[in-house]
């Protein structure tokens, strides 16, 4: 089995972030909400190549999943022969081309 992409700091702290606060009213939410990221980062291990591409936002190597259920996006570097990395988990809410510093 394929490992499971690797979680930057602040991909890390922005999971935590999200559960804490979708805690506060629905801790079974909160639960499912980092299911659905671990599960996608398992996912991502296996078909690194499976994200959408978004050169508008972030050129390649940079993908993007969307987890509509709960409004987030992952945002993850895909490199040949390495290991995906997730460098972001934003809510769809906010404005990405912003958060990514594509904003001219």
């Amino acid at each position: 089995m394929a490992p499971r992409a690797r979680l930057t700091p602040r991909a890390q702290r922005e999971l935590t972030e999200a559960v804490r606060w979708i805690a506060q009213e629905q801790p079974a939410a909160a639960r499912a909400l980092r299911d659905a990221v671990l599960g996608a980062a398992e996912r991502i291990g296996r078909h690194p190549e499976s994200g959408a591409v978004r050169e508008d936002l972030a050129p390649l190597p940079v993908r993007f999943v969307a987890l509509p259920r709960f409004r987030y996006v992952i945002v993850y570097e895909a490199r040949p022969q390495e290991r995906p990395v997730i460098l972001r988990i934003v809510h769809g809410a906010m404005d990405l081309p912003e958060v990514l510093g594509r904003r001219g």
